[in-house]
């Protein structure tokens, strides 16, 4: 089953930034990347560290701020080692200037 859910407001995130969010007991990383959002689990699949806290770069990757790997914010997918798990993410709509969710669905 798959739910919209309001994460924040669109103002909340600057460009280039990024933000932790709980939703529905989910704490997902959301960014703000060339005009568009997106959004991730927080946990990096290789460590336990807060996606929302790593370095942000313009061509939509972060890094993780504990080991370096990086990933693509589109698809999850690892970049480099020493990640090798994609990370969930979610697929983001903009509704009256709030950042919405889909649940329960893999973008």
């Amino acid at each position: 089953m798959t739910s919209q859910i309001v994460a924040c407001d669109a103002g909340a995130i600057d460009e280039g930034g990024a933000l932790k969010v709980e939703v529905n007991g989910l704490e997902i990383a959301l960014f703000h990347i060339g005009g568009e959002y997106f959004a991730v689990d927080d946990r990096c699949s290789h460590g336990n560290a807060s996606m929302s806290e790593g370095y942000v770069e313009d061509d939509g990757t972060v890094e993780c701020p504990l080991h370096a790997a990086r990933f693509c914010v589109r698809t999850g997918v690892p970049l480099c080692q020493p990640a090798t798990d994609a990370i969930r993410t979610y697929p983001v709509t903009l509704v009256d200037g709030k950042i919405c969710l889909t649940l329960g669905a893999a973008a």
